[in-house]
């Protein structure tokens, strides 16, 4: 029992910190990628190509003062941002980034824990993470971050709704909201292609439930002053960008295993199939930053509610034909 606990927080250890790590240098792959794509440089002073990059701006804003506005609710002022940044470290609890496999002679398990509702899991942690946002408006006595929360709130809501629905089709063909047994299920076939409607409809409510362009609504700078966290300064503000950068990972991981089969992959190793695909989907993410335009927000809304959302039930309704002919 001890050795078993020690075990799971060693790799509670781990993945918080590689996750971390993670973010930090995409945001230096964002700037890189973004530049290279417009024919700029990016950072190129801090350390070689820029590599410490990331560490200088978790420096400077380590560093920088706190403001704390007067009027604010201060509980949930500061509440805020661990709310958002939370839920998205807790839903790699239960991803598998590969299979079991055995060293001296005992199994190990290359994740945290396989629970049967691994994916409902995640999706209740996504919809916590909303709070984080609405409260940080709410909390910050400020219209415009006030009205900036309550359109991400909008836009969350909408875009999760389609999103749930584009995995339902997945589920019912693997029977199971295990990540592991929907993985395994996929060794003969990636769900991509008897569900490509479903993986076309997650992939854009992922970017709009991330809040990436184009769906960047709730930070639209010419119009709301940066959005929710306006109010925002130093960790505060940083513990925000961390919770964006780590839900992208969270939707690229369920993207990965869900439809590209997770670790499965031939001559590679699992592991590194899992991190090729992931980081195919955050590459993108960063394609489409460089590339298209932001939408207004009633279209926003309207492909949402109009379109994503019909199209999914739409493609629940076929799968759910298709499997119980089958089975």
């Amino acid at each position: 029992m001890l050795v078993g606990i020690i075990l799971t927080v060693i790799k509670i250890l781990i993945v918080i910190t590689v996750l971390l790590l993670s973010v930090a240098y995409m945001t230096w792959a964002e700037r890189k990628v973004i530049g290279h794509m417009q024919v700029r440089l990016g950072p190129t002073h801090v350390g070689w190509k820029g590599l410490l990059q990331p560490i200088a701006d978790g420096l400077k804003l380590l560093m920088k003062e706190d403001i704390v506005p007067d009027m604010v609710d201060k509980p949930v002022y500061i509440i805020a941002p661990l709310l958002s940044l939370i839920p998205a470290l807790s839903a790699f609890a239960v991803i598998p980034f590969a299979d079991k496999f055995v060293i001296f002679g005992k199994e190990v398990q290359p994740y945290i824990s396989d629970i049967n509702i691994g994916l409902l899991y995640i999706l209740a942690l996504s919809s916590v993470g909303t709070y984080g946002i609405i409260m940080s408006g709410w909390a910050s006595n400020s219209k415009y971050a006030l009205l900036g929360s309550l359109r991400s709130s909008a836009q969350v809501i909408s875009y999760e709704t389609a999103m749930a629905l584009a995995l339902v089709g997945p589920v019912l063909l693997a029977g199971s909201l295990s990540l592991r047994d929907i993985t395994i299920a996929q060794k003969g076939l990636w769900f991509i292609v008897p569900q490509f409607v479903a993986f076309v409809i997650y992939l854009i409510s992922a970017i709009a439930e991330t809040n990436r362009a184009p769906f960047d609504l709730p930070e639209a700078e010419t119009e709301l002053v940066a959005g929710f966290h306006v109010e925002y300064s130093s960790m505060k503000f940083a513990l925000f960008f961390l919770a964006e950068y780590a839900n992208m990972y969270v939707v690229s991981a369920i993207a990965t295993i869900v439809f590209l089969g997770g670790w499965n992959g031939p001559i590679l190793p699992g592991f590194v199939w899992f991190v090729i695909k992931v980081l195919a989907f955050m590459f993108f993410y960063l394609w489409l930053r460089a590339t298209l335009p932001r939408l207004r927000f009633d279209q926003l809304m309207s492909l949402g509610w109009k379109v994503m959302i019909p199209i999914a039930l739409a493609n629940v309704f076929i799968t759910s034909i298709i499997v119980y002919i089958v089975r």
